[in-house]
């Protein structure tokens, strides 16, 4: 629990209950301080500090009631001797003399909060206080709220006392007969007095806060001469524009920023007028999985930056027009219409041109490609390596010095609007927890997310993601709404970036989407079941590990029930496919692996993929699948 305050009702304390999120007043208190402030009484040692760190949802809570209380009305004022609670007591009563109080003030969200006990003053030391007290303090000063009555109501000031009975027993014996005093001119607040202070899940919905996105968002336009106001042109392709709005989350799923954003239809455009190529690359999620594992492997931080307009920044090659804004017409000058000098969210190239201008930028800084992935980029310096990995405006990355990545970040500040969001906690709906053992990735929240959306959450749960018997077409069964099943399937596919143990069970129930069935869509709520207790499970990358290639290939024989067809070699090829994607990339890592060790279950496919030796059994297997015999050969894998 936490210590707030004493009941203005009756000899209680205010205390805040941790666990079931409720402010309690009680009489039933134990201060595990006072045992070291009695040592602070007698010995001049430093207290040591301990934190606790909480979430931005606990200080919403924990002030909210106390933003109610204040801004309501209420008349009672905690005492400046109250008030010392986490510092010494003497110097904060000192610094009291030179610094206007105001402890009326709502207290800053911060992250963590001291739980260092107070220190006992001694009665000399409270005398010399007051003594000052009162040779600084001027006549009739008050301590004010202006935020208690109506503004038509409110004089210049409004005064209120402290109430010397609702003080800790500490300071009963010392109580303060001064009075403070505050003045808050009306033409220095910013927006309604009146108007309560308001959290930041009563600011999710917030008219002026909409609006101030809205003109930060026509700001950077401005700022990044993003276009220019032309006369209509003839014959040409006019865009209308679409405002979209969208609160920024972070992991506790806590409103952080409220972000609009001015689209173009980009539907209305046109192939060959508006723009030409339309494809940008992006990571793949066995890259990112890749560049967690070479992290934990050699033991430094992944962090996540940014990109803020991301798309704002690639220069437009073709020309494209497009209406003026709802809302923000030029009254002088409506029927003009902007001429693009820079890409826009909505646009078809607007990925693609925003790709180029980064990694322009970033080759021209030293940086190379990834030899297979074209948004892996590498730079080398005095033995140590700095990699990043984009995502589009999202970019994460690490290096085996500290430095380099301050460096990086100075460099990225230099041309593009970024921020830096410190060490990567969510990415892609992944959720990774890096700690000094190795980093941790799960996909809990998302799991949470689809079990909701599909009503699955009141559910049996299972201990298997599949029953014993296999599926197939069942050709006779009752049809289902193939938009549900697609819908499950597709969250289900998604999900097994992090949760390899549903994917054998997950493809299964794909291969029936053109037609389920209500077989069909009892084996996916199964997986959805068997979700329900294993939602926290995921992949656990330890650091300081051995960092080799291994590829194991299992597939049953005969197991297609429909067609009763063997593929376990076909199976083996498309893993070594894997293997060779994998080998190349870890080039760019440092790596070289050669003999890799593959593993199958399967004595036939081996035998095929080892015997160089064409059998008369074996001449209807397509000639792509007989790569591995090659690789086999050259010694790339065994």
């Amino acid at each position: 629990m936490y210590f707030l305050g004493y009941s203005t009702q009756s000899r209680a304390y205010r205390v805040f209950n941790k666990r079931s999120r409720v402010i309690v007043e009680t009489i039933h208190v134990n201060f595990d301080e006072l045992l070291q402030m009695a040592s602070d009484h007698v010995s001049s040692d430093p207290v040591p500090q301990y934190r606790t760190v909480i979430t931005l949802n606990e200080l919403d809570l924990l002030f909210s009631l106390m933003f109610a209380e204040l801004l309501n009305g209420s008349s009672q004022v905690v005492s400046k001797s109250s008030a010392v609670t986490t510092v010494d007591a003497p110097n904060h009563r000192q610094q009291q003399h030179t610094t206007p109080l105001n402890t009326q003030t709502s207290p800053e969200p911060t992250c963590q909060i001291s739980t260092q006990a107070p220190t006992v003053a001694s009665p000399e030391n409270i005398n010399q206080a007051e003594m000052v007290d009162e040779k600084a303090q001027v006549e009739n000063d008050e301590f004010i709220n202006i935020f208690c009555t109506p503004v038509q109501d409110r004089g210049e000031t409004s005064s209120h006392h402290a109430d010397s009975s609702n003080m800790h027993t500490f300071y009963q014996h010392h109580p303060s007969k001064l009075r403070w005093m505050k003045d808050h001119p009306l033409e220095q607040v910013i927006r309604n007095p009146s108007q309560s202070v308001r959290n930041r899940h009563q600011l999710e919905s917030d008219g002026e806060m909409c609006m101030f996105a809205l003109t930060e968002e026509l700001h950077q336009f401005d700022q990044l001469d993003v276009w220019e106001l032309v006369d209509k042109p003839l014959c040409k392709n006019f865009i209308n524009m679409k405002w979209l709005w969208k609160n920024k989350r972070d992991e506790e799923n806590t409103v952080i920023r409220n972000k609009s954003y001015l689209v173009a239809k980009g539907y209305a455009q046109k192939e060959g007028v508006d723009f030409e190529e339309s494809f940008a690359p992006v990571a793949r999620l066995e890259d990112v999985r890749l560049f967690i594992a070479y992290a934990a492997h050699k033991s430094f931080s992944v962090y996540q930056m940014d990109v803020k307009i991301a798309f704002l920044y690639g220069p437009l090659k073709e020309e494209v027009y497009v209406n003026q804004p709802d809302g923000f017409v030029d009254p002088y000058h409506p029927d003009k219409v902007y001429r693009l000098k820079k890409a826009l969210y909505g646009l078809k190239q607007a990925p693609r041109e925003w790709y180029d201008e980064l990694s322009t930028f970033l080759i021209s800084k030293g940086f190379s490609k990834g030899s297979i992935d074209p948004n892996l980029f590498i730079t080398k310096h005095k033995g140590d390596i700095l990699l990043m990995l984009i995502y589009v405006d999202d970019i994460i990355l690490g290096s085996t010095n500290p430095k380099l990545s301050k460096q990086f970040e100075k460099l990225m500040r230099s041309k593009f609007e970024m921020s830096m969001m410190g060490e990567i906690k969510f990415f892609l709906g992944i959720q990774i927890h890096q700690s000094p053992r190795g980093i941790f990735i799960n996909q809990a929240k998302y799991a949470q997310e689809i079990l909701i959306k599909h009503g699955m959450t009141l559910c049996d749960s299972v201990g298997t993601p599949t029953a014993t018997k296999h599926l197939d077409a069942d050709l006779s069964g009752t049809p289902v709404d193939q938009t549900k099943y697609h819908s499950m399937v597709g969250a289900l596919m998604y999900l097994i970036a992090s949760r390899p143990d549903i994917m054998p069970a997950t493809c299964y129930c794909a291969r029936y989407q053109a037609k389920p069935t209500e077989k069909h869509l009892t084996a996916v709520k199964r997986i959805f079941r068997y979700l329900k207790d294993t939602i926290h499970i995921g992949l656990w990358y330890p650091k300081d590990t051995s960092f080799e290639l291994t590829a194991f290939s299992d597939s049953d024989h005969a197991g297609y029930l429909d067609s009763r067809k063997e593929a376990e070699y076909m199976s083996l090829s498309a893993c070594c496919t894997q293997v060779l994607w994998m080998r190349i990339q870890l080039t760019d890592y440092g790596f070289q692996f050669d003999k890799i060790p593959m593993y199958c279950d399967s004595k036939k496919a081996i035998a095929i993929s080892c015997n160089p030796v064409q059998h008369s059994r074996t001449k209807h297997i397509d000639v792509r699948y007989d790569f591995i015999k090659e690789k086999v050969e050259k010694g790339i894998v065994e």
